[in-house]
């Protein structure tokens, strides 16, 4: 059995698990921050907590570098339709680029409670750089305040803007792909899903990082990284408590994707990181998508935490990872 095979179908992971030096400097960063635990605060306070994204940028300054740098990449904001109103978005796109570039559409993680495009500003902007490509990165309503299937409806709205509206900012709206970390990877794979369902045109390529892709929170890596930072079992089940009506909810196939029809969807990247209660589950998927005939390139980078993606900067797996998925988004829409 090759390596990529070991990797579909065994949940590929050492028994203690510890971060690379360069990802304990962030973690240590984040702690020097003093953020209290997501799962013992309101949504309010929650959101006003230090991310692992100031944790970046703290090392960063410390090793006398620029916290924000552009990266070679243009941003501006524009508005979106979502699906109960104008949303916020920013457009990132290379620098001296002429002419009509691929899209993406991209979606930022923190479990459909917390966190901004503001937060996951990184990632979008490395990968415009990298694919060379126009990157719209879309809020979406978050819960409590707005209850699932919200954040999703808006995610599908946000993606049909993009394909109506990509000449506008510069890109081709038929070289579409969508892009997402955790929560944000659950929608990501939501659009393509509604796309195929809806019959209207599909995204070319699915960037999911470590994405949110079932209900079970039983699983090999949940048990090994119950108490993991950045993130936890607890703060997961904090995020369950805050976005649906009940546990049972989250039985639905948008949310326990490794249950849902995978049939008939693009090719994919899937990036899962060692330490994170998310990993069995991102696997999961990647196995069902390759069942049911996806093209599917999945990356487990040992020693990195949930959030390392967009790390590039301070962490070498990160780096690597952004990399393997500029190239595959690239390739998908070229």
């Amino acid at each position: 059995m090759s390596l990529l095979d070991t990797l579909f179908h065994s949940d590929e992971a050492r028994e203690k698990p510890e971060p690379d030096s360069d990802m304990q400097v962030v973690l240590d960063a984040l702690a020097a921050l003093g953020g209290k635990p997501i799962e013992t605060l309101t949504a309010e306070e929650a959101r006003k907590q230090p991310t692992p994204a100031d944790a970046a940028k703290r090392v960063l300054m410390k090793n006398g570098d620029e916290p924000t740098p552009d990266g070679g990449v243009t941003t501006h904001e524009i508005t979106i339709k979502g699906a109960a109103g104008d949303l916020p978005a920013r457009v990132y796109r290379p620098k001296s680029e002429d002419g009509a570039l691929p899209v993406i559409v991209y979606f930022h993680g923190g479990g459909w409670v917390i966190a901004n495009i503001d937060v996951y500003d990184a990632s979008p902007r490395a990968i415009a750089k990298a694919a060379n490509a126009v990157v719209v990165s879309c809020e979406y309503r978050l819960a409590p305040e707005h209850k699932f299937p919200a954040a999703h409806d808006d995610a599908f709205a946000a993606y049909k803007f993009v394909l109506a509206n990509a000449g506008a900012f510069g890109g081709d709206q038929m070289r579409v792909a969508v892009m997402g970390e955790s929560a944000g990877g659950n929608l990501a794979i939501n659009v393509a899903m509604r796309a195929r369902d809806e019959g209207i045109a599909a995204p070319k390529h699915m960037a999911l990082i470590y994405p949110v892709a079932g209900n079970d929170m039983q699983t090999a890596s949940y048990q090994q990284n119950a108490n993991a930072k950045p993130l936890n079992k607890p703060m997961m089940e904090w995020f369950v408590k805050q976005t649906f009506e009940s546990k049972e909810q989250t039985s639905d196939p948008r949310i326990n994707l490794v249950k849902a029809n995978l049939n008939g969807l693009p090719s994919a990247t899937i990036i899962l990181a060692e330490i994170d209660p998310l990993r069995s589950e991102g696997r999961e998927l990647g196995r069902r998508l390759k069942e049911a005939g996806s093209d599917v390139n999945m990356k487990m980078y040992q020693g990195v935490t949930h959030e390392f993606f967009g790390m590039g900067l301070v962490v070498d797996d990160a780096k690597t990872a952004e990399g393997v998925v500029a190239d595959d988004l690239s390739n998908a829409l070229s």
